[in-house]
Formats: C-alpha cells, structure tokens, sequence
C-alpha cells in the first residue's frame, strides 16, 4: 500500500495553549484536523460561559487563512463549579467539562480537590447532555506515580459511571491495560481517547540511558505490558476508543531544566505517527473508524465529509521548531522516521 486516504479525521484531547503560542498550534492541528477538543486548563483556566467564548474567539481568530478548523471547547470543573455555570456554558457552545484532580497535570492547581462533592453537577451535566472528561489519576502522595490511573479507577471512577449511569464518559488519555479493560467492561457510554506516546513508548523509552525529558508526560509513560495492552485493544477496532493527541506544547527551555514540564507536542506530525503505529500493528484498516468515526460518534456529532490522504513516505521529524517568540520546541518523536505522510505536507 503506497497512499491511505480516510475520511476526514478529529482530534479529541488537545491543548493549544494561548496567546501567541495560539498561531503555532492551531496551524499544526488544522493542516490534519478539521475538530478538536479543546482543553481548558490555561492560566487562569476556563471556569465559565464568558472565559469560554472568549478563549474561542482567540483560537478562531489564529485559523491560518481559509482555515475552517472547528475548536469544540470545554469547562474547566472546580470544586467551585455551580449548575448554572453548566447550564451556561452549554448555552455557550459547550460540548463537554474536564475534571482534573487538583495537581495532577499542568496548570491543574485549581481542580478537583473533592471528587464527590461535585456529584450534583454530574447530575446537571447528565441532564443537559454534556459529556464529562476525566484525567483519570489519584493524587494522594503515598501512591506509586505508576499505580495512579489504576486506583483512581478503583477509587473514582467505577463509582461516578455507576451512580449517573446516562453520563458520557471520556477516560482520557488512558495508559494502563486495567483502564483498558475498565473501558471495555463499561457499558456503552463510557468511551476512551489513547494518545501516540503512549501506543509508541514505554517507561523504558523515559528511563533507560538517562531521563529523557521529551518523553516525560502525564499521565507517565507505564511499564511495556500497558502499552502493548494499549496496542492490542486499538487493533479490535472497538469503537469505545478513539483518537486523542494530549498534545501538550512546551517550550525546549520549560523541558529540559531541573524540574521540566509535562507534555509532548504531536500535534505537528500526528496523524503520521498514529498511522506508523496502525502499520506496525498490520491494522491500517482500522485506522479510519478511530481517528475519524468513533470519536464523533461518541460526541453525537456528524463525521466529517472531507477526506485526508497520507502517503507512504519516510520523512523525518524535526529536532526542532521555533515558537513565533523565538524560543524552540522540540517536537514529539524528534529525530525519528516515520513511515507515512500527509500527501502535499512538507
């Protein structure tokens, strides 16, 4: 097979940042993607219907030229959040609300510090049809980093689906064969988003030889069995996992220093990493339905009627790109061959 053309895919967990960082990654994401889910936790983070158009109307507005890239935006939850934030921000054009534990991520001092306190806006957003994603980690200090996803399910998660079981549930970014099987065993309105790190790499990818500090994400790259379990279950074809990047820029200097920052940019060469993954797995025809139908569906949102065609072309990427202030950023997969490319990309 030497071209692969699908229909036009969605990307459903990113972040573009702001301000000016704002014309380098929605350029990137709109040359593949005609959605993605945009996450809210800037700096101060979306709380709010008013942040939220705000926030948009910055994203629309760094659309390259005869761009029609669509950003489905999200609510920042807090455990000051009210159902009349809720009731607005849908009224605004939201589509879901991202939980974080308080401390789990960048940016995420302000979230959830009680989980249970905000069953009564769970229920609200079940009522309105707004999905909740979930940055599915435990935070408490005497937990194994590795471990985290696992006991939050244990903790959280099988209670939220159980107790609002009309609650869309995205598991985002998820890392571990227990969440992969937790997915699987949920009924049909709990849905996953897996991201290219963690289908490419390991722990050992992080580890092995030195720190590498490009490869440092959260949730952590998990110990190799995950990831092949991870592999495994995008091989099916189940529609209850789909694509989500969590591309997550930062600039080379806020990444290579003694405490460095969490996140990979894929956004620049995604859609050619998932389809070297899907060709490793001898599963090329599965990528369509995971990164342009299953996601939309979820969402009840229409799919795409545009195409994209990638060719088969090694091509590698960058060491480096340079941010419009004139900082660099490494890229995700820097200096690595990949084996497709979307067809008239440089």
């Amino acid at each position: 097979m030497t071209t692969l053309t699908i229909q036009t895919p969605d990307d459903w967990h990113l972040h573009l940042r702001d301000g000016d960082m704002l014309v380098e990654t929605v350029a990137a994401t709109a040359r593949c993607f005609h959605r993605a889910i945009v996450m809210p936790n800037l700096v101060p983070p979306v709380i709010n219907a008013e942040a939220l158009l705000g926030y948009q109307q910055r994203i629309l507005a760094a659309r390259p030229e005869g761009s029609h890239f669509e950003p489905l935006m999200t609510l920042f939850l807090t455990n000051q959040t009210s159902a009349e934030d809720i009731t607005a921000a849908k009224a605004a054009g939201a589509v879901a609300a991202k939980m974080y534990p308080a401390g789990a991520t960048t940016n995420s001092a302000a979230a959830v510090s009680q989980l249970e306190a905000l069953y009564p806006v769970f229920e609200v957003m079940q009522e309105q049809g707004m999905l909740l994603l979930v940055h599915g980690e435990v935070t408490d200090h005497h937990i194994d980093i590795f471990d985290r996803e696992k006991e939050f399910i244990d903790q959280k998660m099988v209670h939220i689906v159980k107790r609002f079981p009309n609650l869309k549930v995205v598991f985002e970014h998820i890392t571990t064969s227990d969440a992969a099987q937790f997915v699987l065993d949920a009924s049909d309105n709990v849905a996953a988003t897996i991201t290219p790190q963690h289908l490419l790499l390991n722990r050992n990818d992080l580890l092995v030889g030195g720190v590498r500090p490009h490869n440092f994400c959260l949730p952590v790259l998990k110990r190799n069995t995950h990831q092949q379990a991870l592999r495994n279950v995008v091989k099916t074809g189940s529609p209850k996992f789909f694509l989500g990047t969590d591309s997550a820029p930062h600039a080379k200097e806020a990444k290579e220093n003694a405490c460095g920052c969490a996140g990979c940019y894929s956004a620049w060469s995604a859609i050619e990493l998932y389809a070297h993954v899907f060709e490793e797995l001898d599963a090329l025809d599965k990528l369509e339905g995971f990164a342009s139908h299953f996601g939309a569906d979820f969402y009840g949102l229409q799919r795409n009627s545009g195409t994209l065609t990638l060719v088969r072309e090694d091509w590698t990427i960058p060491s480096e790109i340079i941010l419009p202030d004139g900082k660099p950023i490494v890229p995700f997969f820097a200096g690595e061959t990949v084996h497709w490319k979307v067809q008239g990309s440089i």
